[in-house]
């Protein structure tokens, strides 16, 4: 992983600071970026989802459960999401919010398969079109490309 610096977060974060990041590795964050984020008063949120690779994809709905009601709190916004390489776990965690915002399908799919492009995985669409959101109440719809306004 690139040390924060090097990522140059410095223009965003004199905009509009981030208040927090959602990492879902399981690894320990590197101490240089833990120093940046305690510099910056970034707000970590930890979430070890393994990054296994087909067919054994095991992604816990639980952890995404979880990782979703950070997302959903605005108290952590503005908020970035990222992983090792922004396509499966940070995928299936957007896909998931999506799936709350009520998109359909089809644009779920086409933004996940924007960011993952050759990697993208049919277990990870799998799972998002599994994903029961149901138990996430009042959350405003977001603007999707299937739905007519």
């Amino acid at each position: 992983m690139k040390p924060l610096k090097q990522l140059k977060l410095s223009v965003p974060l004199q905009k509009d600071p981030i208040t927090s990041f959602l990492y879902l590795c399981p690894e320990p964050y590197p101490d240089h970026n833990v120093e940046f984020l305690k510099a910056n008063r970034i707000h970590l949120f930890q979430f070890g989802i393994e990054g296994t690779k087909e067919p054994f994809v095991n992604i816990p709905e639980i952890t995404i459960r979880e990782a979703l009601q950070v997302v959903l709190d605005v108290n952590n916004h503005p908020l970035l999401i990222h992983c090792k390489r922004g396509k499966h776990r940070t995928g299936c965690l957007v896909g998931c919010l999506r799936k709350i915002e009520r998109w359909c399908l089809t644009s779920i799919f086409e933004e996940y398969q924007r960011f993952a492009a050759a990697k993208a995985r049919i277990s990870d669409q799998r799972f998002m079109e599994v994903f029961d959101a149901s138990g996430f109440k009042d959350i405003p719809t977001s603007p999707c490309s299937c739905i007519k306004r």
